[in-house]
């Protein structure tokens, strides 16, 4: 689920019952996913390890149907299990520590009963407010006093964020909920305890205008089957224009002669490198082949396959699989690349490693080295609508949406590689690391200094006003931030001149002089470059 479709993932809120209900838990769940439900809540006030195999199995039908899980109140069992997100009451864990043991993506929510609550409850770690008791409610013997629609209503109009009802809601009342603010209802006993929870859940999933699931997804299970789905029916070149004389399904693939091979690797790691609540399984996948097939363009290599190992945590169903897939499938059919194959095995989360191979021009290799005293230094696109697009999403600012797309949807810059390959440019390098980072690897690598001056004419507006907004320095974003993929190259100014007339987007970075004993000159204060190796938390 998307955190930006957070609304109507709270249509439908089941919540466990750990009360004397003739069905488990597990069931219990079971039967409202199988109806639509959009969100489960675990509660076992009781909870002991004993209890963890069970919480273990209702994550996986969960995370399976991609159905976001929210444990109530056990912040560490929570991050112990994967879930989804938290709930806490006014006199549980304070929001801002879940926050930070679960990260930014992690969906946080908290109960209030009346509108001096509200005011006293800081909401700035928070996704959404669970209200009520709207009604008399037996399944929390702790229940405050019934607020009722009255209560409801007042709540809701205080706040922006989504709000729950809570509290004895049934088939009879759900509707007045959803007219009196709610954004979605919570629901234990109607369900839990109905004659027929089969049919209570269909009744209430209908109210809240849910449609049933036409089944059950389970965790994926065999490797070898799922390969088969992942490379049937996929494009297949003819013999002719296949690169692979023997394609994906034998131990080793087999490749054409490849006079002067390119090689390239990089790392996709979830929580990493990306995130479910922030980008769907497909523009995964799409993203992790574009950023590998970067290198090789920032190398002047035509891509010819990439092999990916991929890591699948037991919860995770074949269908997230082949949505991750479909993304791969469309990168490299926009660059003319075929998937060699790869490997498949259990990890603790989705992870793909990848490892493309492409065929290197036979006159020139670009190398960080070439950079020399009296270069400038330039770049293909505009810097920083990545990183800025990120912390929209980590803010859950959704209004922001050019930058966001620029941190979901690079593209390998083969386009501008043929463009410097003419122009005879022998020093190139990808930015992923941000431009101070990446004109540091160069200055390095080549003996020299590099003074960056980027002028604020080359800043894009949409990053200038979310910088405003946010009270950041534009300049510094610039500089630090990483996962852009445009081309970093340095040539004598006179070459740029020619390059420009073909590529009117790029344009000067910085100028390369003698060594003057630190790599780079005048960063803006604070930069600092991109670390993909960190777990990304909340700011």
């Amino acid at each position: 689920m998307l955190i930006r479709d957070l609304k109507k993932a709270l249509r439908f809120y089941f919540i466990t019952d750990d009360g004397p209900s003739a069905l488990s838990p597990l069931n219990q769940v079971r039967i409202a996913v199988a109806a639509g439900a959009t969100m489960i809540q675990y509660r076992n006030k009781g909870f002991s390890p004993r209890f963890y195999p069970e919480i273990v199995e209702i994550r996986d039908v969960c995370k399976s149907n991609r159905v976001p899980l929210i444990i109530n109140d056990h912040i560490l069992l929570a991050r112990a299990v994967s879930a989804d997100g938290v709930h806490v009451g006014q006199e549980d864990e304070n929001p801002a520590i879940a926050r930070v043991i679960l990260g930014a993506d992690a969906i946080v929510g908290v109960s209030v009963s009346t509108p001096e609550e509200f005011e006293k409850t800081d909401l700035s770690y928070c996704d959404y407010i669970g209200v009520g008791p709207v009604y008399q409610t037996g399944t929390k013997p702790d229940a405050k006093a019934v607020i009722g629609l009255s209560g409801l209503a007042a709540v809701s109009k205080l706040t922006p964020l989504p709000v729950v009802a809570i509290g004895g809601i049934n088939e009879a009342n759900a509707a007045a909920c959803f007219e009196n603010g709610a954004d979605g209802v919570s629901l234990i006993s109607a369900v839990s305890r109905a004659k027929d929870p089969e049919k209570a859940a269909q009744n209430l999933a209908r109210i809240c205008g849910c449609s049933p699931r036409d089944k059950i997804l389970a965790p994926w299970e065999d490797e070898f089957g799922l390969i088969d789905k992942l490379i049937h029916g996929k494009r297949t070149p003819g013999p002719d224009a296949s690169n692979l004389i023997v394609p994906p399904g034998d131990d080793t693939a087999l490749l054409k002669g490849i006079s002067r091979p390119i090689i390239t690797t990089d790392a996709h790691r979830e929580a990493i490198h990306f995130s479910f609540a922030w980008q769907t399984p497909f523009e995964v996948g799409q993203k992790a082949v574009e950023i590998t097939l970067s290198d090789l363009a920032a190398a002047y290599a035509r891509p010819i396959c990439i092999f990916i190992n991929l890591g699948l945590p037991s919860h995770v169903s074949d269908a997230l699989v082949q949505e991750l897939y479909d993304g791969i499938y469309a990168a490299l059919d926009r660059h003319g690349c075929e998937l060699g194959g790869g490997n498949i095995s259990g990890a603790d989360a989705v992870s793909l490693d990848l490892f493309a191979v492409g065929q290197g021009r036979e006159d020139l290799f670009p190398a960080r080295s070439n950079a020399g005293s009296g270069y400038g230094l330039y770049c293909t696109g505009p810097l920083g609508m990545a990183r800025a697009g990120l912390k929209a999403l980590m803010k859950r600012d959704f209004s922001h949406g050019k930058l966001i797309d620029k941190f979901k949807f690079p593209r390998a810059r083969f386009d501008a590689a043929v463009i410097l390959a003419e122009n005879g440019v022998d020093c190139v390098m990808d930015i992923s690391d941000g431009l101070s980072g990446d004109a540091a690897h160069i200055a390095k690598a080549s003996g020299i200094s590099i003074r960056l001056e980027m002028a604020a004419g080359h800043l894009d507006e949409s990053l200038a006003a979310f910088c405003r907004q946010y009270g950041l320095n534009p300049h510094e974003t610039a500089l630090a931030g990483g996962e852009e993929y445009e081309l970093l190259f340095a040539c004598p100014p006179e070459v740029f001149q020619n390059i420009r007339k073909s590529l009117p987007g790029v344009y000067p970075v910085g100028q390369c002089l003698p060594f003057c004993g630190k790599p780079v000159i005048n960063p803006a204060s604070g930069a600092s470059s991109f670390q993909h190796g960190k777990r990304k938390t909340g700011e």
